[in-house]
């Protein structure tokens, strides 16, 4: 029974914050929806009020916080403690003044949230300078924001106005309250409690109502034991009691009636409201105001109640003057059910709540991993932290606000706030409170998470495994050391050295854990802690610079969206998936920059992501950052991919200081390639990060080896360069210009990068070309043509003829290189020419046959050439059913490149998907010709075909696949040649079907634009 009743609580609760979160986010959007008229914060102090502005304006500036609502924060004055109900006077003296000009009845059609949160927070003292109301909740809300206590008062009471013609309501800033707002009746006269039931084990250390019977308070009754409120009838038969939630309604009737005892004709009279506001009086909102309110109050037994000061004369007479105007007013008791109190206690009761406690809370989505980048098992906590990999977190402790090191080990059950942790060692169940202080020092407090502030030297308090007696005794102290002009509560020892920086203040904190234990420790260290400049628990939070806090919180989130992106980029997420950890606000300069000193410092597969995702973001944002746009990034993505290959690559450049010149002349000829399976794999950086795997062959294309070079030797110290398929002819002017080889414009960039790859010019350096010629023995002709193949055809001829110029090269000065070296040096020449690729094309070109070629994953591509040992037969088949179709259009100039890589980058799932499929379907191929399956191949080939459109949608054009739909039923298996989208297309004829049909049929079709079949055989 009880689990069901649980089960029905918490769907409810769920389904109430759900209805809350809207009716919050209807009060961001509409004018018309009923908000709030006044939202008023009280605080301690006036630093402690500043830190509140500073946080209201924080949500304020990014629209967290319903704009046409007024918000005041209220510090007790002239910073004297002035109680809980001399704060509310406070509120009604502010109220007032602000509607002086409106009505004499400034609380008329007003609808006013207090919520009271001036305590020193003690018991917590981690939130004593930014104020318990913004201490985390463990959840991050729907709009991406690390959730507080003060952010769920605002959620959960937004739909509270539209239920409240006119009056107050007074909450407190310790207590989470969760509940319905449609439960709350808000027909009544005087004030009214909204309370839960709650079994009395609670309610023994809270406020109890005693109920009438008639749905009016009868008794207020204030921390009573059990067997007291049992006696008086307070608890229920389900062993409940009507508990004081903190939040107290009261009416526009009652506050005029509060507001007359500070007033003269209407006016404020600083004599009386002096009288009810001062630090002797002290009177309390739940006490002093509420007691008269019951039925079976006593003007007698009033004056004898606890008070939140001490008894004196000025609270008697406050108390008979609040008796006189309350009498008429009545509490009615309004309980909420189902609902939830949710108590900010102690340290150990907030650690509980947020590790042992957080599942119990599920159903509103708390959960242990907050604002942060860690993945902590167990019950560790986390709320708004960076904890880099490798860092050692006991389980049971709870981390806020701070950065913790690789190299620290935190113990178990521990509470971390505020602190910056690098290189330490944190004992089990200690608290550790970092402050920067109003001077730029820095103070981290540090004491048990059991230890209670409020404990006397004389009661034996606890302080870090000890007593604070014993602690004076260990060393000698005298009271006035620790408590000089304060009681010897811990709360006010001085304790805590102040430091320069955060990290001597964590050391000095750690140095005091170590002289409770007793350990052993250098006399210096023992005459340091005693000579020091020492502060309290109590002075520190006073001395605190709370202005410090937002701008330190918003760093810390900067710093955790950034950690937690590249955790997404290192587990290869999306690009989409990736920036959503941004939410609605995205990339901003500040982001933007932590980012860019990430790049610089990671390797090259996590710095080209970074590089890449935030050109995508600027794309699809349309936004600038740094004066940059998409492309500035773009490019160095694919710059930072060159420069990386190219370091590696350069290593096989050889010292030409004994190079001569051997040969008068030399020519090579070389075929080229046909790819059929694992095509894109071969290019960086999927290759580096993954391997790749490619099958193609090499041939002939109408009887010829198409791949031309010749090199000769010349009287004339110069070097000439002839491109003589494209009719282009010149002369180098100087080393210089042969080193800026990476012009794509240039007709002769590929003969100068061969130059520098064979360290026949110097890479880099100053240096007289006639000089290193002389040195050669003469000058250098070298010219390139390819031979009956049309620009564009997808046969690899550019890389093919990048190797022909090498393998001439090292012939021509009379050096070997072998196979393996010159793959590895036509690589360096792409990336010297930034033409990017990769490396099948002069493997093809340079490897006769059909081979299957792979690669490990790492820069250095290793490559393994695996010649196929496919039956006389099959090869006779193929050589008679593969076909060449020209597509009559030169492959258009897309930026092919950029676009694959681009998706493979960018997590894109397609692309990946689709390379990882390819290497698999090169294996199979391998398999079915070596078993002299030519219709399996086929098949392959044509499943090859759809991934390659998957991988990129420009494989394939109109054109391309009018040609393939026009022979048809003819075809078995369809592809292209390499990048696609022009140039040469494959096919797979069926049994049986001739080129020459094939041929006819084409021509017949395409008449005279050039689609037709071409002659080829293997080389």
């Amino acid at each position: 029974m009880n689990y069901t009743y649980k089960t029905i609580k918490n769907l409810f609760l769920q389904q109430s914050y759900l209805d809350s979160w809207e009716d919050y986010v209807r009060s961001l959007r509409k004018t018309s929806f009923i908000k709030w008229d006044y939202i008023i914060l009280t605080a301690s102090n006036e630093e402690q009020a500043a830190s509140y502005r500073q946080q209201l304006q924080y949500r304020l500036d990014r629209k967290l916080l319903p704009d046409s609502t007024k918000y005041a924060v209220l510090p007790d004055p002239d910073g004297k403690r002035v109680g809980s109900g001399g704060a509310t006077f406070n509120v009604l003296r502010y109220i007032a003044e602000q509607e002086a000009s409106v009505s004499l009845n400034p609380f008329h059609n007003k609808r006013i949230l207090v919520i009271h949160s001036g305590g020193d927070s003690k018991r917590v003292p981690q939130y004593s300078a930014c104020g318990k109301l913004f201490a985390p909740v463990p959840r991050e809300l729907p709009n991406g924001q690390a959730s507080t206590l003060f952010d769920e008062f605002i959620i959960g009471m937004s739909g509270v106005p539209g239920r409240i013609q006119e009056g107050m309501l007074v909450v407190s800033g310790d207590v989470l309250l969760l509940f319905n707002p449609l439960q709350i009746d808000f027909q009544f006269r005087g004030a009214m409690a909204i309370s839960i039931k709650e079994p009395v084990e609670t309610g023994k250390n809270h406020g109890v109502f005693l109920s009438d019977g008639k749905g009016y308070v009868d008794l207020f009754l204030h921390k009573q034991s059990e067997e007291h409120l049992k006696r008086l009838g307070a608890v229920n038969e389900q062993g409940n009691v009507d508990l004081d939630t903190g939040a107290i309604a009261l009416d526009a009737h009652m506050l005029n009636a509060l507001y007359s005892l500070l007033c003269t004709d209407h006016t404020i009279d600083k004599r009386k409201y002096q009288a009810f506001v001062n630090e002797r009086a002290r009177l309390s909102f739940y006490g002093d105001f509420l007691y008269p309110l019951a039925k079976s109050a006593t003007l007698e037994q009033y004056c004898r109640e606890a008070a939140e000061g001490t008894i004196c004369q000025e609270l008697l007479d406050c108390r008979r003057q609040l008796w006189d105007v309350l009498q008429g007013f009545s509490l009615k008791l309004l309980c909420l059910s189902p609902a939830e109190f949710i108590h900010f206690g102690t340290t150990r009761e907030l650690a509980a709540l947020v590790t042992e406690g957080v599942n119990s809370y599920a159903f509103l989505a708390w959960k242990h991993m907050v604002m942060t980048n860690a993945e902590l098992g167990g019950t560790c906590a986390v709320h708004t932290s960076r904890i880099d990999h490798g860092a050692v977190i006991g389980d049971g402790t709870y981390i806020e606000n701070s950065v913790i090191s690789h190299d620290v080990e935190i113990g178990r059950g521990c509470v971390i706030s505020n602190v910056d942790l690098d290189h330490v060692a944190i004992p089990d169940c200690v608290a550790l409170h970092g402050l920067v202080l109003k001077d730029g020092k820095y103070v981290v407090r540090i004491y048990n998470v059991l230890d209670n502030p409020k404990g006397k030297l004389e009661d034996n308090a606890g302080f870090l495994g000890t007593t604070l007696s014993a602690f004076l005794e260990t060393y000698g102290l005298l009271v006035q050391d620790l408590w000089p002009d304060q009681e010897p509560y811990l709360w006010f020892a001085k304790l805590y050295p102040v430091c320069d920086t955060m990290r001597e203040a964590v050391a000095a904190a750690l140095d005091v854990y170590r002289l409770a234990a007793g350990s052993p420790l250098s006399p210096d260290t023992l005459l340091h802690w005693r000579q020091s400049r020492r502060t309290s628990l109590f002075e520190s939070f006073n001395e605190a610079d709370v202005q410090a806090i937002i701008p330190r919180k918003q760093r810390l989130e900067e710093q955790i969206l950034v950690a937690r992106f590249l955790d997404a980029i290192q587990r290869r997420e999306s690009v989409q998936d990736a920036l959503q950890i941004f939410g609605d606000e995205g990339i901003d300069e500040a982001k933007y920059a932590l980012l860019m000193e990430e790049a610089e410092k990671k390797p090259f597969e996590a710095k080209i992501r970074i590089y890449y995702y935030l050109s995508r973001y600027q794309k699809m944002k349309k936004k600038k950052l740094s004066g940059h746009g998409y492309d500035y990034l773009e490019s160095l993505c694919f710059h930072s991919i060159r420069q990386a290959i190219t370091d590696e690559a350069v290593q096989y450049i050889q010292d030409s200081s004994s190079y001569t010149i051997a040969k008068d002349c030399v020519s090579i000829e070389l075929p080229v390639r046909v790819n059929w399976g694992g095509g894109w794999t071969d290019t960086p950086p999927y290759c580096n990060e993954h391997g790749g795997l490619v099958l193609n062959a090499a041939i002939r294309l109408n009887g010829e080896l198409p791949v031309h070079v010749e090199v000769k030797k010349l009287d004339e110290l110069v070097v000439r360069f002839e491109s003589t398929d494209i009719g282009a002819s010149g002369q180098a002017l100087s080393v210089e210009d042969i080193q800026n080889c990476a012009n794509p414009y240039d007709s002769f960039a590929l003969h100068k990068a061969a130059l520098i790859a064979c360290g026949v010019i110097p890479r880099k350096g100053n240096a007289d070309l006639t000089e290193v010629l002389r040195k050669l023995g003469g000058g250098i002709q070298l010219s390139t043509w390819v031979v009956g193949v049309p620009k564009g055809s997808g046969l690899g001829t550019s890389s093919i003829l990048s190797a022909a110029c090498g393998k001439a090269l090292f012939e021509f000065m009379g050096r070997k290189i072998d196979d393996a070296s010159l793959y590895s040096l036509v690589l360096c020449m792409e990336q010297l020419m930034s033409t990017g690729g990769g490396w099948q094309d002069q493997v093809g070109g340079l490897t006769s046959g059909i081979k299957l070629i792979r690669t490990k994953p790492g820069l250095c591509q290793d490559i393994e050439v695996q010649p196929l040992k496919i039956p006389a037969e099959t090869i006779a088949e193929l050589q008679e059913r593969f076909v060449l179709i020209y597509s009559g259009q030169r492959r258009l100039a897309r930026n092919l490149l950029k676009d694959v890589v681009g998706g493979y980058i960018g997590g894109r799932s397609e692309s990946i998907e689709a390379l990882h499929e390819m290497k698999r379907l090169a294996v199979l191929m391998q398999f079915e010709l070596e078993q002299g399956n030519v219709d399996a191949f086929a098949e392959l080939l044509d499943r090859h075909w759809e991934l390659s459109k998957q991988l990129d949608s420009g494989s394939t054009n109109t054109c391309i696949d009018q040609i393939f739909l026009a022979c048809d039923d003819l075809l078995e298996a369809r592809f292209i040649c390499g990048a696609g989208g022009g140039g040469f297309l494959q096919a797979v004829l069926k049994k049986g079907v001739s080129r020459e049909r094939l041929s006819e049929r084409l021509r017949g079709v395409f008449q005279d634009s050039g689609v037709d079949v071409w002659d080829w055989e293997f080389v």
